[in-house]
């Protein structure tokens, strides 16, 4: 069955959420009311030499019934890098039809730059330096279990032995986030099996203070081997469609084995869409410090160096 108008548009703000807490400063909105978004890219240096700026249109069919209208826009960009570069990302478009592709342009054209730094290609003409700002909260909540308390969660009882003997999988708590008397703050642990899933809610919510929370947010996906395909799922516990958001966010960083809580204690104060974006910023900032996902600088890094091995190899191939 066809997505529907409404089902796309919820698709295009799930994944404009997620490429905003992903991107940060990067990502800047153009004009929302005709879904124009524009991300600088570049090449990862310390001085970046190579950047460019993809500028996005969604069109009301995107993602299942149309592509996103673009333009790549670079001083150095021209002729045949322009038509090399656009044959690109429509070639991925075209593999991924019907998905949400933005994330996949995006560190295509990265790779694209980094490949360019790495390699005898003169300088551009103009160079630009990207500003990059880490905020870091030096405000930690505790993590401080009740150890004799157990209780009752969204009726997950167990009915064999087995069950409640699976090893409890390391639970671990990232730095919150507070905007106007809201906190958020996130935590993680590695799951297999949706036993494990259970176990870790349950000894969440045996800390008072996390029991006592608003929400608590989560999502998780767990590759199955044998199948080849994920067993996932989510919950907004009362915050609407954002477990669906945090869902969204883990599969464009297509991050498996994994569940994210994520809890906000509400301060009185109305945030708006903000609060999504705090949701993903947290998750997002537990999965980079526990190595789930790389941080965008540290993946082109890689991609850089994993280039540059192979361009050395060729070398000492021909000789």
């Amino acid at each position: 069955m066809a997505a529907s108008d409404t089902e796309r548009a919820q698709q295009q703000i799930d994944e404009i959420e997620a490429l905003s807490s992903i991107y940060g400063e990067d990502w800047c909105v153009v004009d929302e009311d005709e879904k124009i978004y524009c991300i600088k890219i570049n090449d990862c240096l310390d001085q970046p030499k190579w950047t460019l700026c993809l500028q996005v249109i969604l069109p009301p069919g995107y993602p299942t019934a149309e592509p996103p209208i673009y333009q790549l826009n670079a001083p150095w960009l021209r002729g045949q890098d322009y038509m090399e570069l656009a044959n690109v990302l429509e070639e991925i478009y075209v593999q991924n039809l019907g998905e949400s592709i933005l994330y996949l342009w995006v560190e295509k054209i990265r790779e694209v730059l980094i490949e360019k730094a790495q390699s005898s290609d003169p300088e551009p003409d103009i160079k630009k330096t990207s500003e990059e700002v880490d905020d870091v909260d030096d405000f930690l909540l505790d993590y401080q279990p009740v150890q004799e308390d157990p209780i009752k969660m969204l009726n997950y009882i167990t009915s064999e032995s087995q069950e409640a003997d699976e090893e409890l999988p390391s639970i671990h708590h990232g730095n919150p986030i507070t905007d106007r008397r809201s906190t958020f703050q996130a935590h993680l642990a590695p799951v297999v099996t949706p036993r494990q899933v259970k176990r870790v809610l349950e000894k969440l919510h045996e800390n008072k203070k996390i029991a006592s929370a608003t929400h608590n947010i989560y999502a998780y996906r767990i590759y199955c081997e044998d199948k080849q395909t994920f067993l996932q799922d989510c919950e907004d516990d009362g915050e609407t469609a954002a477990g669906g958001r945090l869902l969204h966010l883990m599969q464009i960083l297509n991050v498996h084995n994994v569940l994210v809580v994520v809890s906000r204690w509400y301060g009185g104060i109305l945030l708006g869409p903000d609060r999504f974006k705090h949701i993903n910023n947290c998750a997002r900032n537990i999965l980079v410090e526990y190595n789930y996902i790389p941080s965008v600088e540290e993946s082109s890094k890689q991609a850089g160096k994993s280039k540059k091995i192979r361009k050395d190899n060729r070398k000492r191939t021909e000789h």
